[in-house]
């Protein structure tokens, strides 16, 4: 389950696109912080993601990726260019695929692919036609399965892209935008897969094409006309709606705690990761912020920026195992004792020493894009670097 948020220009305090998200995960997966240079390859290169091989392009983007220990894919993820792609679960009445491209492959490849939201949105549509998405989404689950939306998006325009196995609408985004885990473009949202109306009313979904509505004609279980403020889908959406023109990453990032219905997720499928990206347009630099372990409540997010030498990251493969030595393994088992009891000293305790961290932190880093213009480009990002370092080190001391 997952929750991702998005603002454009028109929306946010500063005029920058603020993306984010919540991964939620089974309680065992461990989600990494993975970097993967821009890279060229082989003519003919084949490319192993998660379950098939597929032909690899010439040149992939540098990535920062939020990785499940396991897979090629990601939950969300940023590259070089500023665009930053986040992926949902969705539930359909088509049936699941035994392989394929899972949708965390498909969220990669759209990154190291695109250019732009547009590549990107572009990449992924013709690898889902061609490919197809598949396979268990979990590590050791073979019935954790579904399929994906997509908000896709870079400093000057973003898309909603939702897929019901090969079939998929996109809606442009005009302002702000959420998802979770259920489809929510309704209509024939502003294009879509050439043959879905017709496929719809052949499968019985629909009676004709003045019937056509993807949401609710795709959904597996029916869906309210409007999702209620009391649902995790009316939330996230009442709480951009609701601070239009005042967002900033900072407010994003409360956002992803909320606790009264449930965005910060404690049970069951914890927010395992969680990202903030500032999506910055005119050749500025994108920021982009990172926990690196487990519920955003009880963790301190760390500013990343391109490139990335000197930054902490994990290389982007699938592992073997989970290491006991990564910060998200070592932060899962410190707070175990108290991350389900809000009201525990020791929660309490711990969620401020963590703010004592991070207000630091982002105070640290707004001060050095309100003194942008007066620092070289080398400066700027030495800076976020050595903020980086010390957010990694103060997150580890606090735990051991």
């Amino acid at each position: 389950m997952c929750d991702t948020f998005l603002a454009l220009t028109n929306s946010t305090k500063n005029g920058d696109v603020i993306f984010g998200k919540n991964s939620d995960r089974p309680q065992s997966e461990a989600q990494l912080i993975s970097y993967s240079p821009r890279t060229k390859h082989a003519i003919g290169e084949e490319l192993k993601c998660t379950y098939i091989s597929i032909p690899q392009v010439n040149e992939t983007a540098a990535v920062l990726l939020r990785q499940p220990w396991w897979m090629y894919g990601a939950e969300m993820g940023a590259n070089e260019y500023g665009v930053g792609i986040g992926n949902d679960a969705v539930f359909t009445k088509d049936p699941l695929r035994e392989t394929g491209l899972l949708g965390m492959d498909l969220l990669r490849l759209g990154l190291e692919r695109g250019k732009t939201a547009k590549e990107a949105l572009d990449t992924i549509i013709q690898l889902l036609e061609k490919f197809g998405q598949g396979g268990s989404c979990a590590f050791g689950a073979e019935g954790w399965s579904y399929h994906n939306s997509f908000l896709i998006a870079d400093p000057k325009e973003a898309y909603l892209l939702e897929t019901a196995d090969m079939w998929w609408v996109v809606e442009v985004v005009k302002d702000v935008r959420s998802i979770s885990n259920n489809l929510s473009i309704r209509g024939k949202g502003d294009f879509r897969r050439d043959g879905i109306v017709q496929y719809t009313i052949e499968k019985g979904y629909c009676k004709d094409d003045d019937d056509f509505n993807f949401a609710k004609n795709f959904s597996a279980a029916p869906i309210p006309e409007k999702f209620p403020p009391t649902c995790r889908d009316g939330k996230s959406l009442q709480l951009l709606t609701e601070n239009k023109g005042n967002l900033t990453p900072t407010l994003m990032m409360e956002f992803l705690r909320e606790h009264k219905i449930g965005l910060c997720m404690h049970r069951g499928t914890p927010s395992a990761g969680s990202q903030i990206s500032l999506l910055r347009s005119n050749s500025r630099k994108s920021i982009h912020w990172f926990t690196g372990t487990m519920l955003p409540c009880l963790s301190v997010f760390k500013p990343y920026i391109f490139p990335v030498a000197g930054l902490k990251v994990l290389e982007p493969k699938p592992n073997d195992k989970i290491d006991s030595e990564w910060l998200w393994s070592k932060h899962s088992d410190y707070i175990k004792p108290f991350k389900n009891r809000f009201n525990k000293v020791e929660y309490q305790e711990f969620v401020k020493k963590s703010k004592e961290i991070e207000n630091p932190i982002i105070k640290k880093v707004n001060d050095i894009l309100a003194d942008e213009e007066n620092i070289s480009e080398e400066e700027f990002v030495n800076r976020i670097r050595k903020i980086n370092s010390e957010a990694w080190k103060k997150s580890e001391e606090m735990i051991s």
